[in-house]
């Protein structure tokens, strides 16, 4: 089978798309023909080593996949020819097979395109935790989005709604970013630079309750003092390169929190968390309550493009690889 491998870390131009030998299912594993693989910011570093996970030489990357069930065990949830979702946290899924137990596998509605299901389990999941489980965030309350043109970013401004928020301002950089945010439902729309004053004005000077923020660098300071009394930053990354630092006198003067959002490391202490995760989120597609993505989707030799997206961050919304 093909599959896209990184054989030096000297990032994404320098994937390739190799010859690999089948992937062999043992015990209760389910081999999936992958039809569509996501890509996030993790594998964008992954091609560099710069991930606190470091594989092996080669290895191929994406984490998230939508395919065809080719082989199952007798008594599996799935069976052959079932539509599927799976997921791996980091690595494996940018290929024509894959092979996957069976707490990493989810049925793919009928409604949604592999192309879209490939896009929604790695951020929507990842955001769900970040709002629900870390960021506590009650009906009502304000949320705003950093990177909010990016997968993470995307994510965020269509589940918040669905899980009781009352307003999103969504921070971009550019004019396109903005029609993007607003394609995913934001509310309002403000620009990076100056982006204090513009949350300000638009909360009467009250700022906001919540913050997701995937980009970290130096406008951390800022999201700190946008937060409203008892508000939360929620740290999902560091797209912007820079990790920044907290003064912890600033978190005394509105009761206000840093929290960090490692979803990956949670779900891993946590069997079953994945699958209640998956409960409450089909539950929330299937009611029309949150829809898919509409991911930008690149063909299979384009890869590394995909990826460097990532890198580069001109990803607009989630990306996404068409592998057949």
């Amino acid at each position: 089978m093909r599959a896209i491998q990184v054989t030096r870390l000297d990032g994404p131009g320098a994937v390739e798309l190799n010859e690999v030998p089948d992937p062999t299912p043992t015990g209760d594993q389910i081999l999936v023909d992958v039809h569509a693989a996501g890509v996030a910011f993790p594998d964008a570093l992954l091609t560099r080593g710069l991930y606190q996970y470091k594989p092996e030489l080669p290895f191929t990357p994406s984490g998230e996949i939508a395919g065809v069930v080719r082989s199952a065990p007798d008594g599996a949830a799935v069976k052959p020819g079932d539509r599927v979702l799976g997921i791996t946290m980091l690595g494996s899924g940018l290929a024509e097979s894959i092979v996957l137990d069976p707490a990493q596998v989810f049925a793919l509605p009928d409604n949604v395109s592999f192309e879209a299901g490939a896009g929604l389990l790695f951020n929507d999941l990842t955001v769900l935790f970040a709002l629900r489980t870390r960021g506590r965030l009650m009906p009502g309350e304000t949320v705003l989005v950093h990177g909010a043109a990016g997968g993470i970013g995307t994510s965020a401004l269509r589940l918040a709604p669905a899980l009781g928020a009352g307003r999103t301002i969504a921070v971009v950089s550019t004019e396109a970013k903005a029609e993007i945010a607003r394609a995913a439902g934001a509310d309002d729309v403000v620009f990076a630079d100056g982006f204090r004053d513009q949350v300000a004005e638009l909360t009467g000077g009250r700022g906001v309750d919540v913050i997701v923020d995937p980009v970290g660098g130096d406008r951390f300071t800022d999201s700190l003092r946008s937060l409203a009394p008892a508000g939360r930053v929620l740290v999902l990354g560091f797209t912007a390169g820079e990790i920044p630092t907290v003064k912890v006198n600033r978190l005394l003067l509105n009761n206000i929190d840093v929290i960090g959002v490692g979803w990956g490391a949670w779900a891993m202490r946590n069997p079953g968390y994945l699958a209640e995760q998956w409960d409450e989120y089909s539950a929330l597609l299937a009611a029309g309550r949150v829809s898919a993505p509409t991911p930008q989707v690149f063909p299979f030799e384009q890869a590394g493009e995909a990826i460097a997206a990532m890198e580069n961050r001109t990803a607009l919304g989630k990306i996404v690889v068409r592998v057949r």
